[in-house]
């Protein structure tokens, strides 16, 4: 079959891999669709931390956002996930730490990340072998473009869960990427009073086109108290940005990963008796995430600027956008394109 291979900084090649086989407790998906995501974006560029700390290493084989089907079983699992549409969880910890059995296999010291780093080869791909523990069934009626955002949704919700948000609070979010931008529809979706900061026209635009009329820049941002602040940029001032913003007495939510190390005054964190929660990973968020799609209260799908195929991801995780491509920030992939 033919995937996506990460060779080292700057180099991606499509190749033909052998194809996966179903062990004992796993499937093979018919990959649908694979999102690219910032973290892709970074092993790529050879700025993610994991492969600064030797975690990850190349060749990789990245791809952690997406939906497919199930074509093939492994011995002990059920039959009946044949022909199901399904998506995964990222974070596949090793079930029996302390950690695991708490419900923290995502922060497992020994946890595989689909696509990232460990085991698992990831979803830029025809096909896709993973743990059938891992698997969350969609909607059979669930536009595939849906069921390849139902991970960064997941970790949306965990943002607006994060918050802690009094009934009709306002939020402040940063940055108006896809994580960004879910975010906000899923505050919405709770009744929150959301707003957006952020620094890319087309993105801000349709923001609003979404609905959300407060979408500034940063001089142009209202002077208004923020029950919370969600971090979703890559911006290494931001986080220090968001305390010095939200209220006191109420949430941060750092989920954005710059590529150098930010600074937060923790005088000002602890005068101001501001809570600070760190979000890693859409684990917890799955099931949430699945069901605002499914009910239509959440609607992902113009986040999607373009579909594109295989061979186009090299120039794709370069930087360079389809000249059609949308406003959406996001990228899917159809791998048999």
């Amino acid at each position: 079959m033919r995937a996506l291979v990460l060779t080292g900084p700057g180099a991606a090649v499509v190749r033909e891999v052998p194809e996966p086989v179903a062990g004992p407790g796993e499937v093979v998906v018919d990959v649908e669709r694979a999102g690219i995501c910032g973290t892709d974006v970074e092993l790529f560029t050879g700025d993610l931390s994991y492969l600064q700390s030797g975690i990850t290493t190349y060749p990789v084989r990245p791809g952690h956002e997406w939906c497919g089907v199930v074509t093939d079983i492994g011995p002990d699992v059920d039959a009946g996930l044949l022909g199901r549409l399904v998506t995964g969880d990222t974070m596949v910890g090793c079930g029996r730490c302390a950690r695991c059995r708490s419900g923290r296999h995502h922060v497992c010291a020994d946890r595989d990340e689909v696509g990232i780093r460990g085991a698992i080869p990831g979803a830029l791909a025809e096909r896709l072998a993973v743990p059938a523990r891992t698997l969350h069934q969609l909607p059979d009626d669930l536009d595939v473009a849906a069921g390849a955002l139902v991970e960064p949704g997941g970790n949306a919700l965990r943002c607006v869960q994060a918050a802690e948000l009094p009934a009709g609070g306002r939020l402040l979010v940063l940055g108006t990427g896809t994580i960004g931008l879910l975010t906000a529809l899923f505050a919405r979706a709770a009744k929150a009073e959301v707003h957006l900061l952020g620094r890319d026209p087309a993105q801000l635009a349709l923001a609003r086109e979404l609905g959300f009329d407060g979408a500034w820049t940063h001089p142009r941002r209202p002077d208004l108290p923020w029950d919370a602040v969600v971090d979703a940029t890559n911006d290494p001032t931001a986080p220090a940005l968001a305390l010095d913003l939200v209220e006191p007495g109420r949430r941060i939510v750092y989920i954005g990963l710059s590529g150098v190390p930010s600074t937060v005054d923790t005088r000002e964190l602890a005068l101001k008796d501001v809570t600070a929660v760190g979000v890693l990973g859409a684990s917890a968020g799955l099931p949430g995430a699945i069901a605002a799609y499914a009910w239509h209260s959440v609607d992902p799908r113009p986040l999607v600027g373009a579909t594109i195929g295989l061979d186009e991801v090299p120039a794709a995780l370069a930087g360079h956008r389809p000249a059609t491509a949308g406003p959406g920030p996001k990228l899917l992939v159809d791998p048999r394109r």
